[in-house]
């Protein structure tokens, strides 16, 4: 069964998007920032783009 978030279908905060340009800033992977942020990989991954942010890749 799929995991569940707990910020699932909900809009995305002033404060949650601050944070979002914070830890990307810091170089932090995807899977890492949507953890910290209670948010699905894909749902980081869209709202990053929207912002035109660009995460790190970790190999």
């Amino acid at each position: 069964m799929a995991e569940r978030y707990e910020r699932h279908r909900q809009a995305w905060t002033h404060e949650e998007i601050q944070k979002l340009h914070l830890l990307v800033s810091k170089g932090m992977s995807l899977k890492a920032i949507a953890k910290s942020l209670m948010r699905s990989e894909e749902s980081t991954k869209n709202r990053a783009k929207l912002d035109k942010l660009k995460i790190k890749k970790m190999r």
